[in-house]
């Protein structure tokens, strides 16, 4: 193919000519623990993430800032803040400094804050005509472990001028530093995965912690196969591993960084970073998470934070953990930041949106995560769940070992918002299923519970007249119950198994509003919804009645994806639902013969679930051990 030259990544098998021994390095001088950047990754990204010009005038690069004079600048931003409040609770680092090459005149200062967001400065500096100097600003890590952070402030008064660059904060480095490997999963999306590649070989020079960069490619549509390939190849040299793999799923490919790491490595001490192949990557993340784990008092489990790539200013979540037993990942956890605008104030205490509260997360998402060799000696690999809750059941496998999730502050990639993305996707099969599995390693697991919550879903399923998603959850449920042998292939089957039997449900499949099969266009207009009813049960009692009766308010309607609830969805003959990519609409047609099959049908596996339920769990928990081990993994790699 075309810009070929990377050869695949090693086995554990080959000889160890031209693999990568991960053996820990020694430290040259200071450990860089973040870099002081002043505009992002890419133009949609907005420089006030970085710095935030207070009054005046500057000029905001990339590695450089030069102010007018009057003028001020803040690092006080989500990318400007050192987070004081994690260092100071994690590792052992007592202080930070912030040193910069400073041409000018003007006044640098260290600004700290506390868990409530009040400001103070901890050390400042006056510079005079200076040319190229090093200046350096000490500040103690010790008032801040509820909360709070530090950044570095600049400014001019009449007559001044000031340029800063090669800002760095720096703290003293470990007698050893941790290698570091960096994995990413990719599936037919080459483009994506090679612009994140060529971000990482534009900066590797400043990335002195990574050793190596695995790609595990699963897809048909190859990496390898772009012409920018070859160049980055050459780039990160002998970094890069490129390997061709059957599609495992994230589990698979996630884990196959792992598995790489721990058959090169000499020393328990490494860490392996992962990283999805379609974010909008800040490569000083890989700095940030890599420093914060080479100072951790103990190995952790690092995860950096999401920002949500169509609305670049958004921060998804500071923290999260999931409710288990009830299947709810994605939950904030008390006080943290959810879809907040990074740019904007909390509408109720009118303050800046910045995560001033220390938290502790329950798991992290794979969009960035950074994972110990220690953590894979203690608890094993991640299960092979194809997809879906792959990182949550790790961590909480891992933290039950006492290796907790630390999210980080400031260290964040741009992924696609979660909310433009539709539920009714044959990838909630896994979504299910592989919840109920964690729910059963790591929950009480209480069946009655987890019962109503899954008749609750059906119910509201085929209120919506989404018969296919309804036929998806009672085929996760009627799989955790023929128990680990459903993982034995990695989710190969089970992938193709469920696109298969979604295909039989018209209201799957998406189509352009202006081309709905047998609907004309300028016969679907909205028909807005109710507010969310006051007394829930009882309508959803009628709602049950009309629809068992036959009864219905519309014939036909559009309806917008945000007002696509069963208690609105479930008055029409048929309704054209907005998809939730906005990129076309579903038609949900009213179907009394599926409905009634159905429901039977669920009704029937839930209580399979509530009778043996407890029995499976155990065949699950008894499993673990070789489901998750070395073995395992490399029979499904087929090494």
């Amino acid at each position: 193919m075309p810009g070929k030259t990377a050869t695949p990544a090693p086995t554990t098998e080959a000889g160890a000519a031209a693999e990568t021994r991960f053996t820990e390095h020694t430290p040259q001088g200071r450990l860089t623990a973040q870099r002081g950047l002043y505009a992002g990754p890419a133009p949609i990204v907005s420089k006030d993430l970085y710095a935030e010009l207070e009054w005046g005038a500057a000029v905001r690069e990339r590695a450089s800032i030069s102010l007018e004079p009057a003028s001020k600048v803040s690092g006080n931003t989500y990318f400007g803040r050192f987070p004081a409040s994690y260092w100071q609770r994690w590792t052992t680092v007592t202080e930070v400094s912030v040193e910069a090459v400073v041409t000018g005149t003007g006044l640098l200062s260290m600004g700290a804050s506390d868990v409530e967001g009040e400001p103070r400065v901890v050390a400042a500096e006056q510079v005079k005509d200076a040319k190229q100097a090093k200046v350096s600003l000490t500040g103690k890590l010790d008032k801040f472990y509820d909360g709070g952070a530090l950044w570095l402030d600049l400014e001019t008064e009449g007559g001044q001028t000031l340029r800063v660059e090669q800002v760095r904060w720096t703290v003293d480095a470990p007698e050893k530093i941790r290698p570091t490997a960096v994995t990413i999963c990719t599936m037919n999306r080459a483009d994506d995965c090679l612009k994140n590649l060529q971000a990482l070989a534009a900066d590797v020079s400043s990335l002195e912690t990574l050793d190596a960069i695995y790609v595990a490619d699963q897809g048909t549509d190859l990496v390898e196969s772009r012409d920018g390939f070859e160049q980055v190849a050459k780039d990160l040299g002998d970094k890069l591993h490129y390997i061709k793999q059957p599609n495992l799923g994230g589990a698979g490919g996630f884990t196959r960084g792992l598995f790489e790491v721990a058959g090169h490595t000499a020393t328990e001490h490494a860490n392996v970073l992962f990283m999805d192949d379609d974010v909008l990557l800040e490569p000083d993340l890989v700095i940030r998470m890599t420093a914060f784990s080479n100072r951790a008092a103990n190995p952790i489990i690092v995860g950096g934070q999401m920002l949500n790539l169509f609305h670049p200013n958004q921060l998804h979540v500071g923290a999260e953990y999931a409710r288990l037993n009830t299947l709810e990942p994605g939950q904030p956890v008390e006080h943290s930041l959810s879809t907040a605008d990074l740019l904007g104030v909390d509408e109720e205490t009118l303050k800046p949106n910045r995560q001033e509260r220390r938290l502790d997360a329950g798991y992290n998402g794979w969009w960035s995560c950074l994972i110990p060799y220690e953590v894979v000696q203690a608890t094993g690999y991640p299960l092979p769940f194809f997809f879906q809750w792959d990182d949550a059941e790790y961590s909480y496998r891992a933290r039950a070992h006492g290796f907790p999730t630390v999210t980080l502050p400031g260290a964040g990639v741009w992924h696609a918002d979660f909310h433009m993305k539709d539920w009714d996707e044959w990838h909630r099969y896994f979504n299910l299923r592989n919840s109920i599995i964690t729910a059963a390693l790591h929950s009480p697991f209480n069946l009655n519970l987890l019962s109503r919550v899954l008749i609750a879903q059906l119910v509201r399923y085929l209120l919506g007249m989404q018969y296919g998603l309804s036929a998806t959850l009672i085929k996760a449920v009627e799989d955790f119950l023929k128990g680990p042998e459903i993982l034995r292939d990695g989710g190969v089957e089970a992938m193709k198994e469920i696109r298969r039997i979604r295909d039989d449900y018209p209201e799957t499949k998406r189509h352009k509003a202006t081309d709905v099969p047998g609907i004309a266009s300028n016969d679907i207009g909205i028909i807005n919804s109710a507010p969310r009813p006051s007394m829930q049960r009882l309508v959803l009692i009628k709602r049950v009645l009309d629809r068992v009766l036959g009864r219905s308010r519309f014939g036909l309607g559009a309806v917008p994806i945000d007002e696509a609830n069963w208690w609105h969805i479930a008055l029409f003959d048929t309704a054209v639902v907005t998809d939730a990519s906005q990129e076309g609409v579903r038609v949900r047609s009213y179907d009394r013969v599926k409905m009634f099959a159905l429901a039977k049908q669920g009704a029937k596996v839930i209580q399979r679930l509530r009778k043996e339920g407890a029995a499976v769990q155990e065949q699950y928990k008894r499993a673990m051990p070789e489901l998750t081990s070395r073995e395992n993994w490399k029979r499904l790699y087929k090494l």
